[in-house]
């Protein structure tokens, strides 16, 4: 019999140090920003990042001799969400010390909203946080967009680790093989393009009339596709071409990276021939397109107007970014009923957009048709192909499992919320939201309104949907299977 898989806890634990130096270095920034706008938060925002940094250096030193260590996939599993956990939890230490948010509930909700990238947010004056707390939100946007633990593997590409099982468990970006041999390299030009992406809108936005600190919050928050807004009324109150800009980044954002590495390969027809790439716009824009014309001929807006607000609104949403630019749900019931459709939808694989994702409805879609096929033909074979390439029954297999999971999990969510007093409406929108990392739901959680009424039980039942959720269900299900502690 083979040796069976034991969980090395002690680099689990030196890597969750690294994290929490990584995490401490970001929180550097607060403290400048807290100075440069003589707030009085410059020592609490301090001492956040001493406690994040000190439990960080202690976890190094303490398990650095095992740094070079073997790393299996239960590691992999296990470190991930820990580490989520952990960046989430040390996450509430600007709000809390500074008073921004009083409470740890409320703390730790806007702090896995930030990093898992949901944007739903508990805060019902977002203009009267300090600058320091509204960029710290950004901020954890920008770090989760990518993960943490990708950016661990680009700044560590000596490390004798097994990368490719901590890559693929964090699952936030889904490469195909081909693009890149080493997964050091992998990590490193995708963060490489998402800087690149990042400070492109930034510029664009402050040409635009946005001042620098608002262009880099709203960047981070849209390369990320998080939607934490330094605004009361989000996008709404800003000029159109603001808007067209924002929008335009959120639909590059929510492309599956590897469109972007091809590019740097200069593979031209792959980039033409994706499938998931030419479904996820051919959806998107058939629904702005639905959006406008009912706006226009419902008289909502003049032509342009209808336009801009539908495509930002349902690029936002299918995105899940969870910017907006007006209330939709007071829009006519069909416009705001196909809003809610692409909620179901979600943006691509290997993005750092949420839900669903686009490759899983193609692969589902062809699997569908095919047993369609072989009802009629009962003597026909037929296989599942993506990208001309066939897609092994057990790949499908996962994806329904996937699909399944995915719903189980919202209505499971949804049912905890109706027993804490929530409405169903918001019951159902706000997990739904949760689960896709999409920021508004429906209701009273919906784009005018907050997270603040939904009870404790409510709140942190939401903070293990969104943490579910971005790491795609299986490398959180699999900690409580028995199989995995055996």
């Amino acid at each position: 019999m083979g040796r069976k898989a034991v969980i090395n806890l002690r680099i689990i634990l030196y890597v969750l140090g690294v994290v929490l130096l990584i995490e401490s270095f970001f929180m550097l920034f607060n403290v400048l920003i807290s100075y440069e706008y003589e707030e009085p938060y410059v020592k609490a925002n301090f001492l956040a990042f001493l406690i994040t940094f000190s439990s960080g250096l202690l976890l190094f030193l303490f398990n650095r001799s095992y740094r070079h260590s073997s790393f299996g996939r239960k590691d992999s599993y296990l470190l991930v969400t820990l580490s989520w956990i952990i960046i989430s939890l040390y996450g509430t230490l600007p709000y809390l010390l500074t008073g921004a948010i009083p409470t740890f509930t409320d703390a730790f909700f806007e702090s896995v909203s930030g990093f898992t990238t949901t944007g739903s947010s508990i805060l019902t004056d977002i203009e009267a946080l300090p600058h320091s707390a509204l960029f710290w939100r950004s901020e954890t946007h920008w770090i989760g967009g990518m993960g943490i633990i990708v950016l661990f593997i680009a700044l560590f590409p000596t490390m004798r680790m097994g990368k490719i099982y901590l890559f693929n468990a964090e699952a936030s970006v889904v490469v195909e093989e081909k693009a890149f041999p080493r997964i050091f390299d992998v990590a490193r030009n995708l963060w490489f393009i998402y800087f690149f992406l990042t400070v492109s809108e930034v510029v664009l936005l402050y040409i635009g009339g946005m001042d620098i600190f608002d262009s880099i919050c709203h960047a981070f928050a849209t390369v990320a596709t998080g939607g934490f807004s330094t605004k009361n009324t989000s996008l709404g109150g800003y000029s159109p071409y603001i808007q067209y800009v924002v929008a335009v980044f959120m639909i590059l954002s929510a492309t599956n990276f590897n469109i972007y590495l091809l590019l740097i390969k200069k593979k031209f027809s792959a980039i033409l021939g994706n499938e998931e790439w030419r479904t996820y716009l051919f959806i998107l824009f058939s629904v702005v397109i639905a959006v406008t014309l009912v706006l226009y001929i419902k008289d909502v807006y003049p032509l342009e107007p209808a336009f801009r607000h539908a495509l930002f609104n349902v690029a936002s949403l299918m995105t899940a970014t969870g910017f907006a630019t007006t209330d939709y749900l007071q829009w006519p019931a069909l416009a705001w009923m196909l809003i809610i459709f692409v909620m179901f939808i979600g943006a691509s694989s290997g993005s750092t957009g949420g839900g669903v994702k686009v490759i899983r409805y193609v692969i589902m879609g062809k699997k569908l048709k095919n047993t369609f096929r072989e009802i009629l033909h009962p003597n026909l074979v037929s296989t599942v192909s993506y990208n001309k390439q066939t897609v092994n029954d057990d790949v499908v297999f996962k994806v329904l499992v996937f699909i399944i999971l995915y719903f189980i999990i919202v209505l499971t969510g949804m049912f905890i919320l109706i027993l804490t007093g929530v409405d169903p409406a918001t019951a159902f929108g706000s997990a739904l939201t949760a689960m896709g990392g999409m920021g508004p739901g429906l209701g009273v959680t919906g784009p005018a309104g907050n997270f603040s009424t939904i009870p404790t039980v409510g709140k942190f039942t939401l903070d293990v949907l969104m943490i579910t959720g971005r790491l795609e269900i299986f490398s959180v299900l699999i900690l409580f299977t028995r199989d995995y502690w055996r």
